[in-house]
């Protein structure tokens, strides 16, 4: 077996960089060098490549290069998250927000969300949760559409099993877990009646052709994942948001981010804790 070199070069890293943020736009700034490093390290190893030179052409050129950038993607980002994450932005969104766009939409009776770069699923169904609270017995009488997206297929696979370990529920209400979940051995599954409310998909969030597939959004959430993107990669993101949310829809984002750079579509809304904006276009588009 060949012995990996886990040196990496500064030209290797830039590489690697490039790689990343042409394909999903991530930028790893020089100080995270030692992360994609020691993170990659032991990947030579388990493909028997001497070096960072060779892991790049194997990652460009090489036959598996699609299925290794996400192998790759996995082991250098964390998909760090919980149910119920952040609760008093949960809380504007639960009070303030899906009442409004359930008075707008009480004739058609129709609601989409998306979530974006969901990561392992917690937000969707905590989602569905809150929405399943709030239509109670309405709730047959109303076609509801959540959709959670990512860019990792193992994230997503975790999503799809519905499982989840005591660490993923630390922010769980006790008459939430009693009512919406099942415990089994240390793992929680989420109730069917919250699963069937929630597809997955795998989305870049680079590919504006894939989102526009999806039509028209009452509201998104993108938390926690645009504190990666430099400012260009962040105004396509948010731009493409503008496109795909409803006139009188709501985007939430993650309290530790911020849009003033990168934005000439949305205005902040005035709910403390909120972190949500509406878009400016006069022209209301309806959900299709």
């Amino acid at each position: 077996m060949t012995t990996a070199t886990r040196a990496m070069s500064d030209s290797q890293f830039k590489a690697l960089a490039k790689i990343i943020y042409d394909r999903a736009g991530i930028h790893f700034p020089e100080t995270k060098k030692y992360i994609v490093e020691s993170r990659l390290g032991h990947r030579l190893t388990e493909l028997e490549l001497a070096n960072f030179d060779q892991y790049i052409a194997f990652l460009t050129m090489g036959p598996y290069q699609s299925d290794e950038f996400q192998e790759m993607f996995n082991r250098i980002t964390i998909n760090e998250t919980s149910f119920f994450r952040n609760e008093p932005q949960l809380a504007v969104f639960e009070r303030e927000i899906l009442p409004e766009i359930m008075e707008a939409r009480k004739t058609g009776k129709r609601l989409r969300i998306w979530s974006a770069a969901c990561s392992t699923g917690e937000e969707p169904f905590t989602l569905a949760i809150i929405l399943h609270r709030a239509l109670g017995a309405r709730l047959e009488d109303w076609t509801v559409e959540i959709l959670g997206t990512d860019i990792s297929e193992r994230a997503l696979g975790v999503a799809n099993t519905g499982e989840y370990s005591n660490y993923a529920m630390r922010s769980t209400p006790e008459l939430v877990k009693s009512r919406y979940f099942k415990e089994n051995d240390g793992l929680w599954s989420v109730a069917p009646e919250i699963r069937s409310m929630v597809n997955f998909e795998i989305h870049n969030l680079k590919d504006r052709l894939a989102a526009k597939r999806h039509g028209t959004w009452d509201v998104i959430f993108c938390r926690n994942v645009m504190i990666y993107f430099d400012d260009d990669m962040k105004k396509r993101v948010v731009g493409m948001f503008g496109d795909q949310l409803a006139g009188d829809g709501t985007l939430f984002i993650g309290h530790s981010e911020n849009i003033r750079n990168a934005n000439d579509c949305f205005e902040a809304l005035p709910h403390v804790q909120g972190f949500c904006y509406r878009p400016l276009n006069a022209d209301v588009k309806s959900v299709a």
